[in-house]
């Protein structure tokens, strides 16, 4: 999502129309940056504030950061003057600062100013891809979801672990980082190391990038035609503009809203939720510093008050996840599946000395009853485990839709 054109990640929703690792060097090189980024900057925050350059004195409320500062100083002291090599400043910096953002979630990013040029030039729609969502769990890129028909397709699954990209290890790169990597110009290609549940040894894949139409629109009829079945995808402008067309051709029928693995922005999740919520909060924006945004339902926007189920799982993702979660706070509907995949967060760009640039989670999404998505993620209030949490290792896919036949069963259960 974008925060402006030229920040193609800097906003997880834009507001407009997702192994061991040998612990000598990399650990010690780890440690070594924190203590040189976190201290330099902290010690020059205290200067100033014993200076009163910022306004700020050592005993107006800060005694716990220069505490702090501290700590990090002697630790400093003794990594200078007792570690067994000079490490390079510039590399050991880049790394602090890379996994001081990540210590805070897996959006929050910095760029060197070679990764932000890059970052900027990007295009912001059209560029080849392999097909994928990816996020960062557990310090490495993460499969959220696959796009049908896509390179990805049939190679890669929700919760595979991306350990490289080409000879570079994920865990060492941010997310924007990342995302730019995995896409290029149509046809070239790229090498991944994917770790894969109860296999001890990750596989070498190599996906060529295409630039691939999003699957059509989902719609199938059940129960005599009684109930109406959607499912999007990703939550384009014109895929819900779609979705809109469909209900009004229906309005007395029942609908079940397949939300698995499905993506998009805030603004479209929220309006799809509008449709089926007359009134109400769908959802509040909040942070330390962030004005507070509430998004209310508009009743010129709602189109139906027929008996709704909605399904979702752990590749559902983003503005999908809004709207769920506001159809089970409100009440409107059942939400059927597993827990999802947990995005919900919006981005500030803010360009450093040097030409680098941090990309800083600002502010959180909300739903009606306050749950965090970032942070907690929609669970169903109607829980059915996927097939493969269910399935032993080894055994063959359990077959049939256990989550979409439970939520036909609720709703043919309910009157229209």
């Amino acid at each position: 999502m974008r925060y402006h054109a030229s920040n193609r990640y800097a906003a997880c929703f834009p507001l407009g129309p997702a192994l061991v690792v040998c612990v000598s060097r990399f650990f010690q090189r780890t440690v070594f940056v924190l203590s040189v980024a976190i201290c330099g900057a902290l010690i020059l925050g205290l200067a100033m504030g014993e200076f009163g350059l910022f306004g700020v004195h050592a005993g107006s409320g800060q005694d716990g950061a220069y505490q702090q500062m501290r700590v990090y100083a002697e630790v400093l002291q003794k990594i200078q003057s007792d570690y067994v090599t000079q490490p390079s400043m510039g590399d050991v910096t880049t790394g602090a600062l890379h996994g001081l953002l990540e210590s805070l979630d897996a959006d929050s990013s910095y760029l060197t100013p070679t990764e932000y040029k890059i970052y900027k030039e990007e295009p912001a729609s059209g560029t080849a891809q392999v097909g994928i969502t990816v996020s960062k769990r557990y310090g490495y890129a993460t499969v959220v979801n696959v796009i049908p028909g896509s390179p990805a397709d049939t190679h890669l699954t929700d919760g595979d672990v991306i350990e490289s990209i080409g000879n570079q290890s994920t865990r060492e790169l941010s997310l924007a980082v990342i995302r730019l990597m995995l896409e290029g110009k149509p046809g070239t290609t790229v090498a991944l190391s994917v770790v894969r549940p109860a296999k001890p040894d990750p596989d070498h894949l190599t996906l060529t990038r295409s630039v691939a139409a999003p699957p059509a629109l989902g719609t199938q009829e059940y129960d005599n035609a009684s109930i109406l079945y959607l499912k999007p995808g990703a939550l384009t402008a014109g895929r819900v503009d779609e979705i809109a067309a469909k209900i009004r051709a229906a309005p007395k029928g029942k609908i079940l809203l397949d939300l698995r693995d499905a993506t998009g922005d805030a603004a479209q999740g929220l309006r799809l939720a509008n449709f089926f919520v007359k009134e109400g909060t769908l959802a509040t924006l909040q942070g330390q510093q962030f004005p507070t945004q509430s998004f209310t339902a508009d009743p010129a926007i709602f189109l139906t008050a027929a008996p709704l189920a909605v399904l979702v799982n752990r590749g559902t993702y983003g503005g999908p996840e809004l709207a769920a979660n506001a159809i089970e706070d409100l009440k409107r509907g059942d939400v059927v599946g597993e827990r999802t995949f947990g995005e919900g967060s919006f981005q500030k760009s803010i360009e450093l000395p040097g030409g680098a640039d941090l990309l800083l989670t600002v502010a959180k999404f909300e739903s009606p009853s306050g749950n965090k998505i970032q942070d907690n993620a929609v669970t169903p209030n109607v829980v059915v485990a996927s097939p493969l949490d269910d399935q032993e290792e080894g055994a063959a896919p359990t077959k049939g839709d256990d989550m979409l036949n439970k939520a036909l069963d609720l709703l043919k259960a309910k009157s229209s």
